[in-house]
């Protein structure tokens, strides 16, 4: 695989115009991982907002929380590695912001929950 890879960077690095040199050579450019992997993980993002519109009711704690930590781990991780990694810094913090959005609907419907329960077992009660 990596000799497929080194002669395909070869071909394409002879295509590349020269004012996209800069960026195709930087160390966290398209010839690398630092690259790439960012670019896909924007499908957590697109899938979180494609969550904004499931009802609260189906939404999970927990998987939303372990996004939000994930984020905000890897939001500061992108920032203290060499090359600083921008692309994974914007990244992540869209996955945290989504994901706090959807912890906060989540445990807000839960309140809701409970407040409706309280108030039926006070009548209940009576």
């Amino acid at each position: 695989m990596s000799i497929i890879y080194q002669k395909s960077m070869a071909a394409l690095d002879k295509v590349v115009p020269k004012s996209i040199q800069p960026f195709w050579n930087h160390p966290a450019g398209p010839k690398t991982i630092f690259f790439w992997a960012p670019v896909f993980k924007w499908g957590l993002v697109i899938a979180g907002l494609n969550d904004l519109r499931r009802p609260a009711d189906k939404l999970s704690i927990s998987q939303s929380s372990a996004l939000l930590a994930t984020g905000l781990i890897w939001s500061r991780y992108s920032l203290v590695i060499i090359p600083k990694n921008w692309s994974l810094f914007s990244v992540n913090v869209f996955v945290a912001g989504t994901q706090l959005y959807q912890v906060i609907r989540a445990v807000r419907y839960q309140q809701e929950l409970r407040s409706k329960a309280a108030a039926q077992s006070a009548v209940d009660n009576k």
